[in-house]
């Protein structure tokens, strides 16, 4: 298991069973990289995973 695990297991319990917009999320990770802006590469980049098909493929992911 990866340390980052916890989080997301937190994230499951707390929030498991709820539903939120894309809208709501995007706002989430905009508030989150305001207050740690080291961050935001990686925020950056998780975004683009979730934006993105299964079988969308890009070279420059990193």
């Amino acid at each position: 298991m990866y340390f980052t695990d916890r989080g997301i297991e937190e994230l499951e319990e707390r929030r498991g069973g709820e539903q939120v917009s894309l809208d709501w999320l995007a706002d989430r990770l905009r508030a989150f990289v305001d207050r740690n802006p080291d961050f935001e590469v990686a925020v950056d980049r998780l975004a683009t995973f979730l934006a993105r098909d299964e079988g969308d493929t890009d070279e420059d992911d990193g």
